[in-house]
């Protein structure tokens, strides 16, 4: 069987996708891995009647969606391989089934790289986060801490100073900060710490104090990690996607690549900043241009 359309990635970009395709009568499969990003999220935020829910809830009451409309398949299945031959893809999955389609949607995300902070990970997506327009309403008005070691802490600092006026920066080692920027930070009490960060504490997710190299130590109740996003597969690279300067995957409006027949959508674009609405609108953009050019070949 030919298909219209093959998805990679069941997160909201992908399950939205699938949604408008299924909507157009198209034949579409959904290769979910459920190894999601926000795994360590606890609730999202900022999309309307949706506010503060559990990611997991989230995608069961769209994958339930889904199932009204025949020509969606939902396989839990991991992609391993994308070939194209002429006009059309081979997709194999790890189970050993490979399928054809006329169109490929990489909705596979992207992933975060935190820092190498000891305890780290047991504070991030409880009181440590990545997007302050996601949880900064959870850390509004308290002792917050900003970490990163590039350039960006300068600008998560400037966005996280819209929820909490107390804020400290912590470079942990590194000098990575200008005369301006300093300059414009001590001019709004915004403290820079640049030594080492030794450890983090806290207990059941909640970060209490940061500890240096130097001995000191100081108290937060939670902040902002300026994380290293990578591409969550190789398959843009396999298929030849050219990237954006951000490492992105480079499409227009509607979710093209460079690759005919190759669309992208969410995250993995990072044309936007990573919130579950706004991957979900990519999703439905993306799945339109399928449409459209599949109707444009067929008509």
């Amino acid at each position: 069987m030919l298909l219209d359309c093959v998805i990679i990635g069941g997160g909201p970009s992908g399950l939205n996708a699938a949604l408008v395709l299924g909507r157009a009568k198209r034949n579409t499969i959904l290769f979910d891995e459920d190894k999601p990003r926000n795994a360590v999220t606890h609730e999202s935020h900022g999309f309307i009647t949706r506010d503060g829910i559990k990611p997991s809830e989230f995608k069961k009451l769209a994958k339930e969606n889904l199932l009204k409309y025949p020509s969606i398949s939902i396989q839990n299945q991991r992609i391993i391989n994308i070939k194209k031959e002429n006009r059309t893809f081979l997709i194999f999955s790890e189970d050993g089934h490979s399928y054809r389609t006329r169109k490929v949607l990489l909705s596979t995300g992207l992933k975060d790289v935190l820092p190498r902070i000891e305890g780290i990970h047991h504070f991030y997506g409880t009181s440590l986060f990545n997007c302050p327009f996601c949880d900064g309403w959870e850390l509004r008005d308290r002792a917050i801490v900003v970490i990163g070691e590039d350039e960006r802490v300068f600008h998560m600092t400037k966005m996280a100073s819209n929820w909490s006026k107390d804020l400290v920066v912590c470079t942990n080692g590194k000098n990575i900060l200008s005369t301006e920027q300093r300059e414009v930070l001590n001019k709004r009490k915004i403290k820079v710490i640049e030594d080492k960060i030794v450890t983090l504490q806290g207990n059941k997710g909640r970060l209490k104090k940061i500890q240096f190299k130097n001995g000191k130590e100081i108290e937060r109740e939670g902040g902002f990690v300026s994380t290293e996003l990578k591409q969550a597969t190789s398959f843009p690279q396999t298929l030849g996607c050219a990237m954006n300067k951000m490492g992105g995957i480079e499409t227009d409006k509607m979710g093209r690549t460079n690759i005919e027949g190759v669309y992208a959508s969410g995250d993995n674009s990072l044309s936007a900043p990573p919130q579950l609405i706004n991957a979900a609108s990519d999703g439905s953009k993306a799945a339109m241009g399928v449409i459209s050019d599949l109707i444009d070949e067929d008509f």
